[in-house]
């Protein structure tokens, strides 16, 4: 990609979220309403200047849940979809427990998973990550291992594959696009998971309970350092998958890159 190319990528987003900044602040100032509801952006940037190694040491705890979790959603994902396409009583038996799951809340299965694991123990909120991550993998796994050319799938017959090779040579990277795009979706949730798990226990020394305890306090400006903080964390664990997308899928980033030119 070229540096004209990166630029006009970036530019757009790096402007609406200036501009949005700024209209924020401008917004505030001018209606002076009270702070201490919705504080100015430069408030916030202040508390977490303020508070950076308490944010900082939250951040880190919190993010060690979201990382794991999505490391063991997306890999428990993977392997249900793979035993999924290849198995129909195991799609029959799986996919609507999977539904299931997905339909219950957060703030129903924390006060579970909390009593199963213990209140401090980040196992608990690790398993709520775990799940939330799960089914957009799961899902968007067994539509790219299913919904491959029966073109494909017919050479590989007449090579006389056995059904290892056809899913290493046809299935898994027919199924890599729709993994990533799952993984981009999952990124943000399992932060959300970890930080919403967190309002229920876990780690005192983490953003759920940052958050939660600034709050209550009514110290909105520094519950709001620990929002941002969130917020840039998922943004990282986003980058992270598109930097992987890149690495493992040259080639449908050149294409994708053509074809916007």
């Amino acid at each position: 990609m070229t540096n004209h190319a990166r630029l006009r990528a970036i530019a757009p987003p790096l402007v609406v979220g200036v501009g949005g900044l700024a209209l924020w602040e401008l917004v505030l100032t001018v209606l002076n309403p009270k702070a201490f509801v919705l504080p100015r952006p430069s408030v916030i940037a202040g508390k977490v200047v303020e508070q950076w190694s308490t944010i900082i040491t939250a951040t880190t705890n919190t993010g060690f849940i979201a990382v794991t979790g999505l490391i063991a959603g997306a890999l428990l994902g993977i392997m249900v979809a793979i035993l999924v396409s290849r198995f129909q009583i195991v799609s029959e038996a799986v996919t609507p427990l999977a539904v299931a799951v997905n339909a219950i809340p957060i703030i129903a299965l924390a006060p579970i998973f909390n009593f199963w694991f213990g209140l401090r123990s980040p196992r608990s909120n690790q398993g709520i990550v775990v799940l939330l991550v799960f089914f957009p993998v799961f899902v968007n796994s067994v539509r790219g291992l299913t919904e491959v050319h029966r073109g494909q799938l017919d050479l590989m017959e007449s090579f006389a594959a056995s059904t290892w090779e056809t899913l290493k040579e046809v299935r898994i990277p027919n199924a890599l696009p729709y993994l990533f795009t799952s993984l981009k979706i999952a990124s943000s949730l399992a932060v959300i998971a970890a930080i919403v798990a967190e309002y229920f226990g876990g780690d005192q020394a983490a953003l759920g309970q940052l958050i939660v305890q600034q709050a209550a306090l009514s110290r909105y400006s520094s519950a709001w350092a620990g929002v941002l903080a969130g917020t840039l964390m998922g943004m990282a664990l986003y980058l992270v998958v598109v930097g992987l997308e890149r690495w493992f899928m040259p080639w449908r980033v050149t294409e994708i890159e053509r074809s916007g030119s």
